[in-house]
């Protein structure tokens, strides 16, 4: 088999994946800022993600994944000026900033449920690691890469680039980014416009706050990821992951700091997913076309022509490679819904394939091509491309025009459990609770269906499968009996 290769954004090339301390792994995803609903972008970066993690455990790697919570510190614009988010939002609604963040927290974890992602193995919160992050920004600046300017302290980027690469991530330089920021106001208190905030003075009317050796203030955003990812998984560990819109200048500056702090890079391999648009334009509010989780589940959106299944949902993102621009559509949607189902009905078939004594099916060429596909960089739409391959194989199998034999079924459900349910995360849409209810009726409905049939009442049988087929169940009739599949 082949070994596992990683697309590093810091090197810009597949690299080999070869852990720190194997079979331990360490993986740290930037998680949500918790001030309003998940939005499907961030939906798409920890689906990515929970590929990543489930398939580093299929290998038997021993996964730790750490994924924050940023509960504070994360300004308007991304920048060191405005408002805290969730301050705002607590102000806004006249509540307390915990209420707001308890509130989208609960709505964060269930949307992950609901798409079916393994949750981490740490969850910490930037609240909850204050004393850490000023003992970093101490340790920064008593190495003289950062200052402090009444009651704020900054990074000293023009110091710590006297023998540091900042850019070496996003590949930006440094003269560039100083003449694309001469021009910015709120500069004042900074040595030069690039310096970043690793702890902001808080105004009278700033909510959330902490003493610390410099005053009242709260951490800077960036920082918080820097030190919950090293007090968890090290110092140095295997993976960093988030969207790419996080590489600069979020995890930039967290590279920085972690040089500025132990002296070497924190982070072995940089993973960055790519983002999402809607037919062909990119999501916002301004432009009418965010749409949040729930709305695609109920397809109560203006946008949207009808409802679809989480896992149709789930599925759809992992036929986009995680690196590639994922755009939504009706179109797309509705073509991958009809995939899934098609998958899922195969799959339900290999339990009632017709044994014999003969094999004409290849099982490990077929786990061959999964295990390259994952290997390359977690290729899901390669891998899902190859399942289609195995679903003409069961469809095949089923109608008796290809021979397999009992071991090779069984191979067939190992692997499918495998990659379709343990790699991908798929479930059958089917697994909500009412499967028992909607079995029992349509056993009913077949039954009345047959009997109708048998006194050769042909109008009342073909209204039956007429009405099945606009709610999108099929009914076969075959050798074995009647069976159905909702397509």
């Amino acid at each position: 088999m082949d070994s596992l290769h990683l697309y590093n954004t810091l090197s810009s090339q597949k690299e080999k994946f070869e852990p720190i301390n194997p079979p331990f792994v360490g993986l740290y995803v930037c998680g949500p800022t918790v001030y309003s609903h998940v939005h499907l972008g961030n939906c798409r970066t920890f689906i990515s993600f929970d590929l990543v993690n489930r398939y580093l455990r299929h290998l038997d790697y021993k996964v730790r994944y750490v994924r924050n919570i940023t509960d504070a510190g994360h300004l308007e614009n991304d920048s060191d000026e405005g408002e805290d988010k969730i301050s705002k939002k607590a102000r806004l609604e006249s509540l307390e900033p915990m209420q707001i963040v308890q509130t989208y927290s609960l709505d964060f974890h269930e949307k992950m449920a609901i798409f079916n992602t393994l949750p981490p193995d740490i969850e910490p919160t930037a609240t909850g690691h204050i004393v850490e992050q000023i003992e970093i920004i101490k340790n920064i600046i008593e190495k003289g890469l950062a200052y402090e300017v009444n009651g704020s302290v900054y990074f000293d980027v023009i110091k710590y680039s006297e023998s540091n690469n900042y850019g070496e991530l996003s590949g930006r330089k440094i003269d560039e980014l100083l003449s694309g920021t001469r021009d910015l106001d709120a500069q004042e208190e900074k040595r030069n416009p690039l310096d970043f905030a690793l702890w902001k003075k808080a105004s009278p009317a700033h909510i959330m706050r902490w003493n610390s050796p410099w005053g009242i203030g709260f951490p800077g955003w960036h920082l918080e990821c820097s030190v919950m990812s090293t007090k968890y998984l090290g110092e140095t560990f295997d993976i960093h992951g988030g969207g790419m819109d996080l590489k600069f200048p979020h995890h930039e500056c967290e590279i920085a700091q972690n040089k500025a702090a132990n002296g070497q890079h924190a982070v072995k391999y940089w993973l960055h997913g790519n983002m999402l648009t809607f037919e062909g334009k990119k999501m916002s509010k301004s432009l009418g076309n965010s749409i949040l989780p729930e709305e695609l589940f109920t397809g109560d959106h203006p946008l949207l022509n009808k409802d679809f299944h989480p896992m149709v949902v789930r599925f759809f993102m992992l036929q986009a490679h995680y690196r590639s621009t994922l755009d939504f559509s009706n179109a797309a949607l509705e073509a991958s819904e009809k995939g899934f189902y098609r998958l899922m009905a195969a799959i339900k078939q290999i339990d009632t394939l017709p044994i014999s004594e003969e094999n004409e099916v290849d099982v490990e060429s077929y786990s061959k091509s999964f295990y390259q596909a994952m290997n390359d960089d977690f290729n899901s739409p390669i891998l899902i491309g190859h399942l289609f391959d195995l679903v003409k194989t069961i469809n095949s199998a089923a109608d008796g025009r290809i021979k397999v034999t009992q071991d090779a079924v069984n191979q067939i459900k190992v692997l499918v459990n495998h990659f379709v349910f343990d790699v991908l995360g798929l479930k059958p849409a089917d697994e909500d609770g009412n499967q028992d209810l909607v079995n029992g009726l349509m056993d009913l409905i077949i039954e009345m269906r047959t009997r109708a049939r048998q006194s050769k009442d042909w109008s009342t049988s073909d209204a039956i499968r007429d009405q099945l087929n606009s709610l999108k169940i099929v009914v076969k009739d075959g050798k074995e009996g009647v069976t159905w599949e909702a397509q």
